[in-house]
């Protein structure tokens, strides 16, 4: 039997026992009323009707009527080839982002965002799947990030930072409340964004800290179908937070990052978390009711861009919002905003996938014409996966605008208050 039979026969496998009652109700309920297909940034930026996502239910679809269906022994179905396989994996991996913006229209109340995520463990379990998203989680795995950012590097690059932008940035406390998680992006790219969480932290009286035992924020097993990975992820934020006390984890401006450890979390580690997850921006504008932050008016003419993840399928929409009131002087609302936002076009993987790069500029030309609309100067977001997309489409199309970090023009503006003495 040939290589490619084994792995068609892998994926039938998977397919198989990913097709869960759920699943067989999606895959009878769809209509085929095509609503989904305006409401896809691939498709809107294509205009192939392969990009159309109620068009993503088709290889589980297939796999089901052929094998499992009532009348599956009819064989009217014909088998899965090597073809559909190719074809099936860049559509599922390259053109879905998870962005769930599909599932809002749908009458039938399909979420296909979660179908595309087991068609995609099944691809995995077949050997296939977009090399540099599987390496990235397969570095996860090995040295703690997809980046390959290990510990030690992490060690340099938080005393570095500290020193060089002279902010505590407690490390392995052995005893915390707080539980700050970080994405290696922002580590390593975006680092101004850790030394601004931490100075609002501080200024806020937080007791908190990050831990070289579970610091990474991203999960790429979860995006890449690789679900041993994506358990793994959780277990090391998880042992963190149990080794310290911590009752409360913080994941940074990473939008899959949220919606995996709050939302996927507990079903991966097999029992409830032993800890509240929120995003940064939920944290900050808790501490903000609290009167523990306040900052100086930024009167610059901004926008706020919806990460999905964080606003549509992570139910944090308002705070980001509440943190620009009173603060954000000159903030004018894209359309649509909010739980209907457009994607930037690189979540749930997308980013990692060079091929892909092509769509994702495509993609963005929405956003530019959003932002362009309300007649702001910045686009600021609170997603950093976000951030790197967005940065490498707008150098790609020479647009002008800028792009900003939430927590960064927080930290910039705010006012020092003096603390409490401790008890």
């Amino acid at each position: 039997m040939s290589e490619t039979a084994v792995n068609v026969q892998a994926a039938a496998r998977k397919f198989l026992a990913k097709t869960e009652q759920h699943l067989v109700s999606y895959l009878e309920a769809c209509v085929h009323c095509g609503q989904c297909a305006e409401a896809c940034h691939f498709y809107m930026a294509s205009g192939d009707p392969r990009h159309t996502p109620a068009y993503k239910l088709f290889p589980i679809a297939k796999f089901y009527r052929r094998e499992k269906s009532p009348l599956s022994w009819l064989r009217l179905t014909p088998p899965i080839t090597e073809k559909d396989l190719s074809e099936w994996e860049e559509l599922l991996f390259d053109t879905c982002t998870l962005c769930g913006r599909c599932n809002i229209v749908c009458p039938m109340g399909i979420d296909i965002a979660s179908i595309v995520g087991a068609v995609r463990e099944a691809f995995v379990a077949a050997g296939l799947g977009p090399t540099d998203l599987l390496a990235a989680a397969d570095n996860s795995r090995d040295k703690g990030s997809p980046l390959g950012v290990t510990i030690a590097v992490m060690r340099e690059r938080l005393e570095w930072l500290a020193d060089e932008y002279d902010v505590v940035i407690p490390l392995d406390k052995p005893k915390a409340e707080v539980l700050l998680t970080v994405s290696s992006i922002e580590l390593m790219k975006y680092p101004g964004s850790l030394v601004a969480m931490a100075k609002l932290l501080n200024a806020a009286g937080v007791d908190w800290t990050m831990s070289a035992k579970g610091h990474e924020a991203t999960n790429f097993g979860y995006l890449a179908g690789k679900t041993d990975v994506a358990k793994l992820m959780v277990e090391r934020v998880t042992d963190a937070a149990e080794s310290i006390g911590a009752k409360t984890v913080i994941i940074p401006e990473c939008g899959h990052g949220f919606g995996v450890l709050r939302w996927v979390g507990a079903n991966l580690l097999g029992r409830p978390l032993p800890y509240e997850v929120f995003h940064i921006t939920e944290f900050l504008a808790q501490l903000k009711r609290e009167g523990r932050l306040k900052f100086r008016p930024f009167a610059d003419p901004v926008t706020y861009h919806d990460p999905c993840q964080i606003s549509r399928r992570g139910g944090a929409t308002a705070a980001a919002r509440y943190l620009l009131e009173g603060f954000a002087e000159g903030f004018r609302e894209m359309s649509p905003s909010g739980n209907y936002n457009w994607c930037c076009g690189g979540g749930g993987g997308v980013q990692s996938i060079a091929r892909a790069a092509d769509l994702r500029h495509k993609v963005f030309k929405i956003k530019m014409e959003q932002v362009e609309a309300t007649g702001a100067k910045t686009l600021v977001s609170s997603c950093a996966n976000c951030r790197l997309t967005m940065e490498e489409s707008k150098a790609h199309w020479k647009w002008e605008n800028g792009l900003e970090s939430l927590v960064e023009i927080l930290a910039a503006h705010l006012i020092e208050q003096p603390q409490p003495p401790a008890a």
